[in-house]
C-alpha cells in the first residue's frame, strides 16, 4: 500500500474482488463469522443485480483493491440510503482511503437525489477508532440502543444529510 493518498482510484468493484473483500473483512478483525457472511451477500448481491439493492465502489491502489463501500437506498423511504459496509485494509488505514471512499459514495448518493445517509454501527471499544472516523467526517450520532447487538454492545447511529448536487442548488437560489 502506497501511503499518497493521491495514488488511490475509485473504481467499480468487480466479481474477481470476492476473496480480496473477504481478506479485508476477516483482516479488520472485528466482524464475527456471520457477519462476513452478510458482507459476501451483499457483495454477491451488488455483483449479480448491480444497482438494484446495492452499489458499490473500490478503492484500488498498485496492488489491487485496498477499501471499499457497499450502500443502498433504504426501502420505504424516498431519500434515504443505508452505508452497509465500509471497509479499509488495516495495511491502507489512515492513509486517506476512507475519506476518498466516503467522498465518492455521498456524491454518487446525492447524484441519485439522495438526501440521507444512515450508518448502524457497535459501541464495542474496537469501533472507537470507526465512531472516530465517522465523527470526524460530519456525521451525526442520531441514536443509541443499549444491548442492541448483545449485552454491552449497544448499536450507535450515525447520519449525514447531504445538499443536493451543485447545478439543482443554483436553480433554486
Amino acid at each position: 500500500m502506497s501511503t499518497a493518498e493521491t495514488t488511490v482510484t475509485i473504481g467499480p468493484l468487480r466479481a474477481e474482488d470476492r476473496e480480496r473483500v473477504r481478506a479485508m473483512v476477516e483482516a479488520t478483525r472485528v466482524f464475527r463469522s456471520d457477519e462476513i457472511t452478510v458482507a459476501l451477500e451483499v457483495f454477491d448481491d451488488h455483483i449479480t443485480r448491480p444497482g438494484t439493492d446495492y452499489h458499490a465502489i473500490g478503492a484500488f491502489d498498485d496492488d489491487g483493491l485496498v477499501g471499499f463501500t457497499l450502500y443502498g437506498p433504504t426501502p420505504c423511504t424516498s431519500a434515504t440510503w443505508d452505508l452497509y459496509w465500509i471497509v479499509v485494509d488495516p495495511a491502507a488505514h489512515r492513509h486517506g482511503v476512507g475519506r476518498k471512499l466516503m467522498d465518492h459514495t455521498e456524491r454518487n448518493i446525492r447524484m441519485r437525489k439522495g438526501q440521507l445517509i444512515v450508518v448502524e454501527t457497535s459501541s464495542r471499544d474496537d469501533y472507537g477508532p470507526t465512531r472516530g472516523f465517522y465523527d470526524s467526517i460530519g456525521y451525526t450520532r442520531a441514536a443509541h440502543i443499549a444491548q442492541y447487538y448483545g449485552p454491552q454492545d449497544d448499536l450507535i447511529v450515525y447520519t449525514k444529510h447531504l445538499a443536493p448536487p451543485a447545478k439543482e442548488m443554483a436553480h433554486h437560489g
